[in-house]
């Protein structure tokens, strides 16, 4: 029996971690995933990818800006109308931006990095709790009580400490946890579960522009090496599971040991 009866819905699933947890829940035996992000080109290769290898697999793509409110309404208003609710919901959409202090940023860089990263992550949850508040339980893989909804943030180990050159990329990211305890408080009396993620140094296409900056963040952690999307997915995938029945407002760090050294 699969882990994943219900439906997936991953954001910022044209690459990266976003791209693996899409994957990851059709691997794990899922059927019904709408993936979302900025660029169709990425979306169109993740749906390609995902219907080559797991052919039975119900996938819908649906181009989305997350910083866009009527655009995030639009995707879930789809994921409603075609496969009449939503379980798992992934809120992975982000962006970095070139490192600077902060009186070297100028208003429009902040306000972007803070519209997608927090705002959109805001964006995506409220929609997804309007429609996980409305609908019936999904039944658990074993017979534990079961939930009316999951959705798992991803944050960053920056969220919980800082780095240099950093301040509204860091601000953001530790936005997404409070934002995550906020709701787990609110929602459980609803019986839906609200947790994030916060990876490390991640190899994925966003930080390949930044790994020489990088490199001593990596160099930091006692792991000592970047971490895979892969990796971080499967932490999304455990706390989207009824295997997660009991962990509420969780911030989970996937980042090789960086924020205890």
């Amino acid at each position: 029996m699969t882990l994943f009866p219900g439906v997936a819905l991953v954001t910022g699933a044209a690459s990266g971690i976003g791209r693996a947890t899409a994957y990851g829940f059709a691997r794990e035996g899922c059927t019904h995933i709408v993936i979302a992000d900025v660029s169709l080109a990425g979306l169109e290769e993740t749906f390609t990818n995902i219907k080559s290898a797991f052919p039975s697999a119900n996938v819908l793509f649906k181009q989305t800006d997350i910083s866009q409110p009527d655009q995030v309404s639009a995707l879930l208003d789809l994921t409603i109308e075609s496969f009449g609710r939503v379980d798992y919901a992934c809120n992975c959409a982000g962006i970095l931006d070139a490192p600077k202090r902060s009186h070297d940023m100028d208003l429009q860089d902040f306000d972007r990095m803070v519209s997608i990263n927090y705002r959109g992550s805001w964006l995506c949850s409220r929609e997804e709790l309007k429609h996980m508040i409305k609908q019936e339980h999904l039944p658990s893989h074993d017979g534990r009580p079961g939930f009316r909804g999951s959705i798992v943030n991803v944050a960053s180990q920056l969220g919980i400490v800082a780095r240099p050159n950093a301040p509204a990329y860091c601000s953001a990211k530790a936005a997404i946890i409070n934002l995550t305890k906020s709701d787990a408080i609110d929602y459980s009396k609803d019986s839906i579960r609200v947790n994030c993620v916060c990876p490390g140094v991640i190899e994925t296409p966003m930080i390949q522009p930044n790994m020489g900056y990088l490199s001593s963040a990596i160099a930091i952690a006692p792991m000592n090496r970047c971490g895979t999307a892969d990796e971080v997915a499967d932490c999304i995938l455990f706390l989207s599971s009824s295997k997660a029945s009991f962990v509420q407002g969780a911030a989970m760090v996937v980042d090789g040991g960086y924020t205890i050294n």
